[in-house]
């Protein structure tokens, strides 16, 4: 399944709706129009052939009645009695990134307009911490857990046992090997593939370039590196002029992207690529070529969803191009799909779906505003002065 990529050209999410709108005024106008018509062409024909006075109208039909189970008011008063003063729990790796906290203040937003509370037990990159975290609130029992995996194992126990106890879970961008009521990131699959794509154009074969890559990946046991490294391995792996030089894991920080880099330049200083499985720990590699005088001469790709500092990192050319995923939106979808399974009143297993995001390429001047998201709320000013828009 291949995810939909905007054009960045493309006008604003708003159209989509707009569509929408459009076409349901054109269908009520249709039918309007039908109806009137279809009425008039009666009457004219009775009167040419037999000049008797049209018929009386027929006496309007009486209006629906809504104060029944199915009415507006009944289906807004379970709506509300399923969320309201509900707590939903938010595990992320570790709050102090503008990944985590874009997503953390959209969700509080979205959960606090539908009379939700949003409880963050933040970990700060301990393992252990989380795992007590984890293991706490299942004896709280929040109406619904949010989880960011650190690896595809450590929390599947804890995940498991919060579904038994009756707790909804949703997985958010790093996914478990124990697969919960819902998924919520990428297609990661298909981000390596595009990644990759990007790179066979520019260093593959016909290019002129050495062709040769480095791929910086988090942390090996998560999701996001497994299954991007499966998606963009498969995919270098169809030009033969490819060469990938270094494959390590950096665990998502900066300084062990940016060592990892410099080292790399030093044994091939003709390398044409380097992709990071994360924007934010990506820009260190990014700084190693830099500092080696190769900014622009080495290509550097990443996926991630940082807002306004990919924007900054795009228009500054520190990074090539990054893959968006668009955190606000996922943060949306989020709380929108645990308001759906909390009004179900279904048990936590009855669901194992998968929301994956929409990716949007961003790189120098070419990329919506709109992605330029900043949780400090200085994001607007940022948008209307970006280049190229």
């Amino acid at each position: 399944m291949k995810p939909c990529i905007d054009n960045p050209a493309a006008p604003a999410r708003g159209a989509a709706r707009r569509w929408l709108a459009a076409a349901a005024c054109a269908f009520v106008l249709c039918a309007c129009g039908g109806g009137s018509s279809g009425q008039g062409g009666g009457q004219a024909g009775g009167q040419a052939g037999s000049g008797a006075a049209p018929p009386p109208a027929a006496a309007a039909a009486p209006a629906p009645d809504l104060s029944g189970a199915d009415s507006s008011a009944a289906l807004q008063a379970h709506a509300e009695g399923a969320l309201k003063g509900k707590t939903i729990a938010w595990v992320p790796l570790a709050m102090g990134l503008p990944l985590t906290e874009i997503w953390t203040r959209v969700m509080r937003e979205e959960a606090q307009a539908r009379g939700m509370r949003l409880e963050v037990r933040d970990p700060n990159w301990n393992t252990t911490a989380a795992l007590q975290a984890l293991s706490a609130l299942i004896g709280e029992k929040p109406a619904l857990i949010v989880v960011h995996n650190p690896n595809v194992q450590l929390y599947a126990k804890e995940l498991k046992r919060a579904e038994e106890a009756g707790i909804p879970v949703i997985q958010v961008n790093m996914v478990s090997n124990y697969k919960t009521a819902a998924y919520i990131g990428p297609d990661w699959h298909e981000v390596g593939r595009l990644l990759a794509d990007e790179i066979i154009h520019q260093c593959g074969g016909g290019s002129g370039q050495s062709g040769k890559v480095s791929i910086v990946q988090g942390e090996q046991t998560s999701g996001v590196s497994i299954e991007q490294m499966e998606g963009l391995s498969a995919e270098l792996a169809t030009d033969k002029a490819i060469q990938v030089v270094s494959s390590q894991a950096a665990n998502w920080d900066t300084t062990k992207a940016h060592d990892i880099t410099a080292t790399v330049l030093q044994q091939h200083p003709d390398l044409c690529a380097s992709v990071g499985f994360w924007s934010g720990m990506e820009i260190g590699a990014a700084e190693a070529i830099k500092s080696a005088g190769k900014l622009g001469q080495v290509k550097v790709y990443a996926s991630g969803g940082e807002g306004k500092v990919d924007c900054q990192n795009v228009d500054n050319g520190l990074l090539t191009k990054v893959l968006s995923y668009d955190a606000p939106d996922q943060a949306k979808a989020v709380i929108q799909v645990a308001s759906f399974i909390l009004q179900s009143g279904a048990r936590p297993d009855a669901f194992r779906a998968a929301n994956y995001s929409t990716l949007h390429w961003m790189e120098k001047g070419k990329y919506d505003p709109a992605l330029c998201y900043d949780w400090n709320n200085q994001w607007r000013d940022y948008a209307d002065s970006a280049p190229g828009q």
